[in-house]
């Protein structure tokens, strides 16, 4: 039997972000990446009914006991369980990525599309202060604010994300700088176009595969922000579980009971390796060189 061609218009036409996912999908290791962070978000979001004791409990007749039948993971110099402390702990890691990053993508998209989009002066102001802001180490910068602010889980999302938008604000500006020159937005200014309505319209959503990335690939870098903030007391205080701290005050245990240290620091290996990965295939997948491959 002969076969039938199909017409133009019996052609089925996917998306780009339908494409990304196919591609995506074919990425194994990604893939188990992705349910890691689901499985990790779960564990955050449902930690009180998850995890076998209060992360405050304090169990003193097992005082830096070893993992046990009571105690999985064994507890620490209080007697509070340890796997209890992490999974509390995975709250704070994911919530500092979370929200630190949607202050600096916030301030770094605005910024770079304004600098990109306006030219002249504002881009020359905006990319002096990009800068300066860049100058300084960024956990350095960090470690600044959280002396000027103070300690808590507030002032460590306003301290990480302030210092976190420069790389976005160029990343965007770049991309800004080619998406103005398109038809579209030519087309947008001779309908009468206002520029927030160009800006916010046409040219950012345009930056979204990259937003999606910057926003995948920065989000261990928040979380090791966090982790290095409370690691050095400026972080997140005690009674909350931090794997920070917990990894800072388990120095002094390190020959008595070195899985203290142990356990939190491969929770945070582990966290960060998976959103790494996810972001390296993210930025693989929305690739447009590599469509057809």
């Amino acid at each position: 039997m002969a076969k039938h061609k199909k017409s133009p218009e019996q052609v089925e036409y996917t998306s780009f972000y339908h494409d990304a996912f196919v591609r995506l999908k074919k990425d194994k290791v990604a893939m188990v990446c992705i349910v890691f962070i689901l499985l990790l978000a779960f564990v955050a979001i449902f930690a009180s009914f998850i995890a076998p004791y209060d992360q405050s409990y304090q169990d003193t007749a097992h005082v830096l006991s070893g993992p046990s039948a009571e105690h999985w993971l064994g507890t620490d110099e209080f007697g509070r369980d340890i796997l209890s402390r992490i999974i509390y702990g995975s709250r704070i890691s994911l919530s500092v990525g979370l929200v630190a990053e949607a202050i600096a993508v916030t301030i770094g998209v605005i910024a770079g599309a304004a600098a990109g989009y306006y030219g002249g002066i504002v881009d020359t102001v905006i990319s002096r202060i990009i800068e300066i802001f860049a100058s300084f180490p960024h956990i350095l910068f960090a470690i600044v604010i959280m002396f000027v602010l103070g300690t808590g889980v507030m002032n460590v999302f306003i301290a990480i994300g302030f210092v976190g938008w420069t790389g976005v604000a160029r990343m965007i500006r770049a991309q800004v700088l080619q998406l103005k020159e398109k038809e579209y937005v030519e087309a947008a200014r001779a309908e009468g176009g206002t520029d927030l309505a160009i800006i916010f319209r046409h040219l950012i959503p345009n930056c979204l595969s990259t937003i999606i990335v910057i926003i995948t690939m920065e989000i261990p870098s928040d979380i090791m922000y966090e982790a290095s903030l409370s690691f050095l007391g400026l972080g997140v205080q005690p009674p909350e579980a931090s794997w920070g701290e917990m990894i800072s005050t388990a120095r002094s245990y390190l020959r008595t009971n070195p899985t203290y240290s142990i356990f939190p620091g491969i929770a945070l290996v582990l966290t960060v390796l998976a959103f790494n990965l996810v972001g390296d295939a993210l930025r693989d997948a929305l690739d447009p060189k590599l469509k057809n491959l």
